[in-house]
């Protein structure tokens, strides 16, 4: 042990017996993502024409390609478990290393905790280690779980350990770039940023590449592409892992080596002073100054977002013709082409909406954050009242989300109609518009949560998490629509059909309004810490 790591080993105690639990989350999602899919596929499928049939199903939807990568076989128990859950549950894996990462490298730095550890025996170098140790240990307890569980519910053991070595080296990787974001970001909410934001693009340029059949060494330039490379359960290839954690120790060293050349408290990009004299005059404009950084990076990712979608739109014509199975339903007149484009326009805006309520719910979650750090009530102090302060933060939250998915709308309109796909500009437009209610009650649940019941502040996520579940992973579960409408995307209808149905959004609507009523009566009532 190294002068700048002594103390390592009582703070990871320490540091485990604190925050272990909060690992929980983070194991159980893959391995559950895992173990519902070997269980689930003998009883949905049972026989071999059902099985053909979906996976014809799944190609005549490249959507999902987008997000679970490649099918090679979805004829089998183990093939399908790994289309499944190998591309969604390494993506959350790696999200619980970031996290785990960055909450323990650079978070105890801006709380002042860092400071009172740093009054004792501990070397420079003891937090950042113990933060890597934390997150690998997490992603080991993750493989480990999932390859286990899934082998003793019915997968084979060497495609199910391989899968949960999958998630283990995709947690290492991402727990390292999050170690050098915690040493670039100028506090903890920034270095955050900087790595989902960078697991995001890798993982949506992921599936577009193999949707567009790209070229395949342009798997090798993607982390995550190497995990997609390993095959469980039909190439069960363990050598690409290899580079993953060569790649996780190269970006570690990477962090230390950064760590040296920053100050306490500061990362590499320093944070913008403010100005000398503040020009804040209103609660609308100091909910827009708090979140202007993320407002202008979610606002990019979504023009990116939409060229992605947009381009590959253009395509999916194309890629559906050239599918054999397809192409026996075009000829056998039970679906058109321009049928099914309209359908796959309609998943991508659902999954872009998706998406877009997350930075609703980043930004009501900020006024729990302003309250925890004592700033909520020196505004609440003055002559602001409490319905106008929730209310500014609220009508961001609800306002920033829909202008989002209009963009990504817009973006994908362009590319739509410059193609031969049956849809116009205003088809896409109006149906980006009409998922704005769905985007708005998985807000709404946020803002029902933080504004009445604050303490149960994880259940924000509640609406996000139900709504993927629901629409992209219900329908490959053969959920009832009685289930599937627990999803307010699950109401958005097709616009460009003969006679869309408007209702479920009607009913959506008055669920909106609920929820934000919940939320400012509750805000009016409690304490504020």
């Amino acid at each position: 042990m190294t002068a700048s790591t002594i103390g390592t080993p009582p703070l990871l105690r320490a540091s485990l017996h604190h925050e272990g639990r909060s690992f929980a989350p983070w194991i159980v999602l893959p391995t559950a993502l895992a173990v519902s899919s070997v269980i689930a596929y003998p009883l949905l499928f049972p026989d071999a024409a059902e099985r053909a049939a979906f996976a014809t199903t799944i190609g005549s939807n490249p959507a999902l390609g987008l997000i679970f990568g490649p099918a090679y076989d979805l004829a089998t128990v183990d093939g399908f478990v790994a289309w499944r859950s190998l591309a969604l549950g390494g993506f959350i894996a790696a999200l619980g290393a970031i996290l785990i990462v960055v909450k323990a490298a650079r978070g105890q730095e801006d709380s002042g905790q860092a400071e009172l550890l740093a009054a004792g025996v501990l070397g420079r170098a003891a937090r950042l280690s113990t933060a890597l140790i934390m997150a690998g240990v997490c992603s080991i307890a993750i493989g480990i779980l999932a390859g286990l569980a899934t082998s003793l519910c019915g997968g084979a053991w060497g495609s199910s350990f391989l899968l949960g070595a999958g998630f283990t080296v995709t947690g290492w990787m991402f727990g390292a770039i999050a170690a050098v974001s915690a040493q670039v970001g100028s506090d903890a909410r920034a270095a955050t940023t900087i790595a989902v934001s960078l697991l995001g693009v890798l993982f949506v340029l992921r599936g577009f590449l193999f949707s567009v059949d790209a070229p395949t060494w342009t798997t090798w330039v993607n982390p995550l592409g190497w995990i997609q490379e390993t095959r469980p359960a039909t190439g069960d290839h363990w050598w690409p892992l290899l580079i993953g954690v060569a790649f996780a120790v190269v970006v570690g060293a990477a962090a230390f080596a950064l760590q040296r050349a920053r100050d306490f408290g500061q990362g590499l990009i320093p944070a913008r002073p403010g100005p000398a004299r503040g020009r804040i005059g209103s609660p609308l404009a100091l909910a827009i100054r708090l979140n202007r950084a993320p407002i202008v990076a979610w606002t990019v990712a979504f023009v990116g977002l939409g060229v992605i979608f947009g381009y590959f739109t253009r395509s999916v014509r194309g890629l559906l013709t050239a599918n054999p199975a397809m192409a026996q339903i075009f000829a056998s007149g039970a679906a058109s082409p321009a049928d099914l484009v309209s359908a796959f326009v309609t998943t991508i805006l659902g999954l872009v909406g998706i998406i877009a309520s997350v930075a609703g719910v980043q930004i009501v979650n900020r006024i729990r954050t302003e309250e925890l750090d004592d700033r909520a009530e020196a505004v609440l102090a003055t002559g602001v009242s409490r319905p106008r302060y929730f209310g500014a933060v609220t009508g961001v939250a609800l306002v920033v989300p829909a202008a989002l998915v209009t963009v990504a709308g817009l973006v994908v309109g362009v590319f739509a109609a410059t193609a031969d796909l049956g849809l116009g500009f205003g088809d896409v437009f109006l149906q980006s518009i009409a998922t704005i209610p769905a985007v708005w009650a998985v807000v709404g649940i946020a803002v029902a949560v933080i504004g009445a019941r604050p303490r149960v502040r994880p259940a924000i996520w509640l609406g996000v998490l139900a709504s993927f579940v629901l629409t992209i992973l219900g329908p490959s579960f053969k959920l009832p629509d009685w289930a599937l409408g627990f999803s307010p995307f699950h109401h958005v209808p097709d616009v460009s059909a003969a006679q869309p149905d408007w209702w479920g959004l009607v009913w959506v609507g008055v669920v909106v309004v609920l929820l934000v009523a919940l939320g400012f009566a509750g805000f009016r009532r409690r304490d504020i810490p």
